[in-house]
């Protein structure tokens, strides 16, 4: 066996795919030092045939992948055991938000042998050039590393300061290009014809409680430069031609300095842009820079507002100055800018009591009609909690206490069940019970019809009209009970939560 690397992306959606950054980013950090190639399970129809057909060869000695919760699992967790049976001699390396959190089921399997935890562009490396020449000693002192010994005892070693985010490589663009044809991920979407899906930093300066970031990146943010920005970007409209990007950052807004500067460079472009941000965040820019962010072509953020209920913000650890009533007035400043705030809420939190659980539930549905009230374009992004706190934070106790925990092998994590539940759509959780799913649903649903999401551009006009009438009675009297109407018509239509499956593409 030689040791040329695959580096795999799994299948992540049905629709219309983006270009794979997580892999353009570890293909980056080996590039012109190890021969590797790119496998995407979006664009192959036969992944598995691919990736074997390498193997077959006798040249390949890593298949490393990027594993993020959900519908990714159902081609990492098989594709990666079935190497290990069929090529024992195979090294395999994960990396991504799922084998970070998830470690030790990932590490107990057998067949998963390294973890890139968080950024892995030094990791990655020298991981490999140990490995390379069976300098075995040297793994332990490699950071962002967790694997296991030969006694079963696993290691996590030091989280290394994040790189200043200009010095790292430049993506491998025309590489993966020989892979597959780059214009294959340039999709139409509400933002624009040709849309390049792009990352320009790396963490978040908070701490939530909820979220899969935190036990990675230890509120830690580093952004590249607008300038740094603005070359990539020039080159994909020079080459490609875009018209909109999406900007997959954890929190694109940390820095208003370099907003307002890429806002600046990019003014004349004729370009949409789309990014994650705070509300406590973006509520400290002034009036002049919304305007001047709108006029560059921001046309919407997304925005965790988690909840309207102070205490529950709190609970959360939310952090920062977030508060009911900043969203309330936050979402009419977005209002006025002509900037449209794609609302994130999770509802289902942990209480003391089961009827403390549904006034939550109730209460924030109230909230959210509240905000449609104020904003009607505001986008309205649904979760049900699903449990990824911090191990050691309060909000990790609860749901220990109360009777939460993970599955213990990682074929359980493919059953259907709990890929619902990676998206956020079944927590299978113990306290919140089946009305109270069926409440949060069912109000979704009919919130859905009446005010369909702007990011899928096929449900306007006269389907729009329709969706919006059958759905206005329910919505205004508040029976969202047995929702059937709708429900056939978002399945004739299609109709695609972004939440699920991003901005609907073609």
């Amino acid at each position: 066996m030689k040791n040329k690397i695959i580096i795999f992306n799994p299948k992540s959606a049905n629709g219309k795919h983006r270009i794979p950054n997580s892999i353009l980013q570890v293909g980056g950090s080996i590039h012109g030092k190890h021969e590797y190639v790119f496998v995407d399970g979006n664009l192959e129809k036969d992944p598995w045939q691919t990736i074997n057909t390498y193997f077959k060869t006798g040249e390949f000695k890593y298949f490393c992948s990027t594993v993020m919760p959900g519908p990714q699992l159902k081609q990492a967790i098989p594709y990666t055991k079935k190497i290990k049976t069929l090529y024992p001699k195979t090294i395999t390396i994960w990396g991504g938000y799922f084998p970070s959190n998830q470690y030790r089921v990932c590490l107990n399997s057998g067949y998963v042998n390294y973890i890139v935890n968080g950024p892995g562009d030094n990791t990655f490396p020298h991981l490999i050039e140990a490995l390379e020449q069976n300098n075995l000693d040297e793994i332990p002192k490699i950071k962002n590393l967790i694997y296991q010994d030969n006694n079963g005892a696993n290691h996590k070693t030091p989280v290394e300061a994040l790189i200043n985010q200009d010095d790292l490589a430049k993506f491998p663009y025309q590489y993966l290009n020989s892979f597959y044809p780059v214009n294959n991920y340039l999709a139409k979407t509400f933002m624009g014809q040709k849309t390049l899906s792009y990352h320009s930093s790396m963490g978040c300066p908070f701490s939530c409680s909820f979220c899969a970031v935190v036990p990675i990146y230890n509120a830690k943010w580093k952004g590249m430069s607008a300038a740094r920005i603005y070359e990539d970007v020039k080159y994909f409209k020079d080459n490609y031609n875009i018209d909109a990007i999406e900007f997959h950052d954890n929190n694109f807004f940390t820095s208003k300095k370099r907003v307002l500067e890429f806002s600046k460079l990019i003014l004349n472009d004729n370009l949409s842009f789309w990014g994650e941000g705070r509300i406590d965040t973006i509520n400290k820019y002034s009036d002049d820079d919304l305007k001047l962010m709108r006029k560059a072509g921001c046309k919407m953020i997304f925005l965790g507002a988690e909840t309207g209920n102070d205490e529950v913000l709190k609970q959360m650890n939310k952090g920062g100055t977030q508060s009911g009533q900043m969203i309330k007035d936050f979402v009419l400043r977005m209002k006025k800018a002509d900037i449209i705030p794609e609302l994130s809420f999770v509802l289902g939190m942990p209480a003391k009591t089961e009827e403390q659980v549904y006034k939550q539930i109730l209460w924030d549905i109230n909230f959210i009609k509240e905000i449609k009230t104020i904003n009607p374009d505001a986008e309205i992004i649904i979760y049900l909690y699903s449990p990824v706190p911090t191990e050691g934070s309060e909000l990790y106790q609860q749901i220990l206490d109360a009777g939460f925990s993970f599955p213990e092998t990682l074929e359980e994590w493919i059953d259907p069940s709990w890929e619902s539940f990676d998206l956020r759509k079944n927590p299978l959780t113990p306290w919140l019970k089946p009305y109270m799913i069926d409440t949060i649903k069912n109000f979704e649903t009919v919130l859905n019809g009446y005010y369909p999401t702007v990011s899928d551009f096929r449900i306007r006009g006269y389907k729009k009209t329709v969706l919006k009438g059958i759905s206005k009675l329910r919505y205004n009297s508040g029976f969202y009970k047995y929702p059937y109407e709708i429900k056939v018509l978002h399945k004739i239509w299609k109709y695609r939560q972004p939440e699920i499956e991003g901005f609907y593409s073609e």
